[in-house]
């Protein structure tokens, strides 16, 4: 009865170690890890890292901008409020276009 715990246990840990990279993002910005919870659960853009990118360029990821990317860059001091509030701009003219 003893292994047979341990082997349950061992998968219940696994799944849980799955489940937390499915369910967020970890974002390396300037050497630190941050965590950006997913909109839903997807192995996609589980580690990501911003150095060397630009800022548009990493907001323009459709699963990272839609799950807050551009409020993490701009917490974190990579991009001003005014910068996050033009790309948002662009970004709802880009969707206005793709609708019609």
């Amino acid at each position: 009865m003893g292994a047979f715990f341990k082997k349950l246990l061992t998968i219940a840990i696994i799944c849980a170690i799955v489940y937390a990279l499915m369910g967020y993002h970890y974002i390396i910005v300037d050497k630190s890890l941050k965590m950006l919870k997913k909109s839903e659960l997807t192995l996609k853009y589980t580690l990501f890292n911003t150095d060397g990118k630009k800022p548009e360029k990493v907001m323009s990821i459709p699963e990272l901008w839609d799950d807050g990317i551009g409020e993490l860059l701009m917490e974190e001091g990579v991009i001003s409020e005014e910068e996050l509030e033009k790309f948002r701009i662009l970004k709802e003219a880009e969707e206005e276009e793709e609708y019609y």
